[in-house]
């Protein structure tokens, strides 16, 4: 993702992404956002929901160790957490296989496999032909 992007998303939340430009051979999350920019705004819909259930019911801060795109979905992992945790981050890995990882439509977006799986909708799949 985008430095822009991803700057916005630390001071938006900065208690998840603690680790965010932390010792690399502590965390992934040293790296930032290992995927493209369409998934900004599922990203910044879950860790909203993560930050709003943690501060609402006074339980114990999850913090973010990497996120990244795996086999064409969202992998978000953390530290901590509980069972309505690990449902809210599985609700958004699933959902990110409906969304283009390079431009965020919800419009003809399928998983596409040309030496790397990519979600991606019909136009950024084109564009991607032409490189």
């Amino acid at each position: 993702m985008k430095a822009k992007l991803e700057m916005k998303l630390v001071k938006k939340y900065p208690k998840l992404m603690k680790n965010y430009n932390g010792n690399k051979r502590e965390t992934c999350f040293a790296y930032g956002f290992q995927h493209n920019d369409g998934w900004y705004d599922l990203i910044d819909i879950l860790c909203k929901n993560l930050q709003s259930y943690i501060d609402l019911n006074k339980k114990e801060q999850i913090v973010i160790e990497q996120v990244k795109e795996k086999f064409g979905g969202l992998r978000f992992y953390v530290r901590g957490g509980d069972d309505y945790t690990d449902g809210i981050i599985s609700f958004a890995e699933t959902m990110s296989y409906y969304i283009c990882e390079d431009c965020g439509t919800n419009q003809n977006v399928e998983v596409r496999n040309d030496r790397w799986i990519r979600t991606l909708c019909d136009s950024c799949e084109k564009g991607r032909n032409k490189e």
